[in-house]
Parts: structure tokens; C-alpha cells; sequence
């Protein structure tokens, strides 16, 4: 089953990271949120990715051309140019990188990627999120639903302290909790491939028309997450999962090395 990442948005929320490169290749612990994402989906079998690029697109294509030299060993033959990789070890992902236009909306970037997506079920993810979401469950309850789409469906952290006031005096203080009250779209979609019939054309936002329409047409489901999930929309967001990362107990890091 192929695994499309939306990795072409502009990431302007987080400019200072952004100058130069895509969103999806700020790093967390050395890596890219974009491995970080594909290790997620690789823990539970998912390992053909079509990646959908956009704003500075050469950047991703040239982490991954360069990935299997820049984590091995090399023998270089200087008189022939010949390469031969020695040694290391690389994950076996199949990875498609698609240029999908530099303003192309998240619906357009669906449809554009469609003939190689083919006409199966597919994953789709942004390239700027992570979660522990049990992927396989998520697929099990799509299967159960028999519908078009399924999306994860997520409490996001709270941004501010919850206090619970008796008067005025506070009877319960959580630093920064879990929303306790609304659900959210994050994201983690399972699609058949009916859903690219709602997407109109390149300036279709994928979180308007196409799932509106769903809805509209009970053809969307909600798997409700209520474990670890984070975007990272902000320089604020990138430090919280950076310490998450340096603290040895990231919760969506759910592979083992």
C-alpha cells in the first residue's frame, strides 16, 4: 500500500527554518520531521512512499539521492569515478518524489499524484506532523467502515495551563494538558481512490471541497486518536518535540533501532 506525503507547502508559520529549505526537512534529532514521518509508517509495513513536492523540492530529492553514500562507507575509484558503496545499511523503502507545482494547493497536490497512486487504497499523511497512531488499527477500522475516507481524528495539546476554579480559589492546575473538549482533523487519512473525484483541480484545498463533500455524502469516518499527536506549525512547536527527542522518550518514536 503506498504512503502519499504532502511535503510542497511554503511553511511560512515557521520562517526561521524555512528560509531555505522545506518544512518537512527541518530536523528533530538530527533527522528530518519527513524520516521521522516515514520511519512512523515503515514500523508497520508501510514502505512505498509518493512524496508530493513543491516549495524547494531539489532540497528533498537531494537527501535522498544522497542517502545511501552519506550513510555508508565508500570505496571511490579517483581515476574512473567509479562509487561502490562498502558496508552500512539503509532502509528498504521505495520512495517516488513528485514535483507537484510551487503554489498547488493540498487537494490539487492529491490529484496530481493519482497515476501513481493507481486505483487502490492508499495512505495520505502531511509532512509536518507525528503521532504513536497505530497504523495497522487505522487501516483495520477503515476496512470495517467501508467508506472512502477515514481520517484521525485527535485532541491537540492544550496551549495554556487549565485551571478549575471553586470561586477563587483554584482547585485543579495541569500545566499545558490535552484539549479535554473537540476533536480535530490530524491528519493520518486512509483514501480509496474515489476520493481524487472530489478534488476539482490544482487550487482545491484538500480541507475544504473534497472533505466537505465526504461528509456531506457519508463517505467520511473518524478514527478517534487520543494518544501522542503534534504538528509542528511553529519555531515553539520544533523545540517541544526537540526535547521530547533529546529526552530518550519521544512518543512517536515507535520502532526500535
Amino acid at each position: 500500500m503506498k504512503v502519499a506525503i504532502l511535503a510542497g507547502g511554503l511553511g511560512t508559520r515557521l520562517a526561521e527554518e524555512t528560509d531555505s529549505k522545506p518544512k518537512p526537512m527541518v530536523e528533530i534529532g538530527n533527522r528530518p520531521i519527513l524520516w521521522h514521518i516515514m520511519r512512523h509508517y515503515a514500523h508497520y509495513g508501510f514502505k512505498d512512499f509518493v512524496i508530493a513536492l513543491g516549495y524547494h523540492g531539489e532540497y528533498i530529492k537531494k537527501y535522498f539521492t544522497d542517502f545511501c553514500s552519506l550513510h555508508s562507507d565508500l570505496v571511490v575509484n579517483l581515476r574512473t569515478g567509479q562509487v561502490r558503496r562498502n558496508g552500512g545499511s539503509s532502509p528498504d523503502w521505495n520512495v517516488s518524489l513528485v514535483d507537484t507545482g510551487l503554489y498547488t494547493n493540498t487537494g490539487g497536490r492529491i490529484k496530481r499524484l493519482a497515476p501513481i497512486l493507481g486505483n487502490e487504497t492508499f495512505m495520505l499523511t502531511w509532512g509536518d506532523g507525528v503521532s504513536d497512531v497505530n497504523l495497522q488499527d487505522l487501516l483495520a477500522f477503515h476496512r470495517r467502515h467501508g467508506k472512502l475516507a477515514t481520517l484521525t481524528a485527535v485532541r491537540p495539546p492544550a496551549r495554556f495551563g487549565h485551571l478549575q476554579l471553586s470561586d477563587d480559589r483554584v482547585v485543579e492546575f495541569s500545566e499545558k494538558p490535552q484539549a479535554a473538549e473537540g476533536w480535530i482533523n490530524g491528519a493520518f487519512f486512509v483514501l480509496e481512490p474515489g476520493v481524487i473525484d472530489y478534488i476539482e483541480g490544482d487550487s482545491t484545498q484538500w480541507e475544504r471541497e473534497p472533505l466537505e463533500g465526504l461528509a456531506r455524502d457519508g463517505q467520511l469516518v473518524a478514527y478517534r486518536h487520543t494518544s501522542f499527536w503534534q504538528c509542528m506549525d511553529t519555531l515553539r512547536d520544533k523545540r517541544l518535540l526537540e526535547r521530547l527527542w533529546e529526552s530518550g522518550q519521544a512518543p512517536w518514536k515507535v520502532w526500535a533501532e
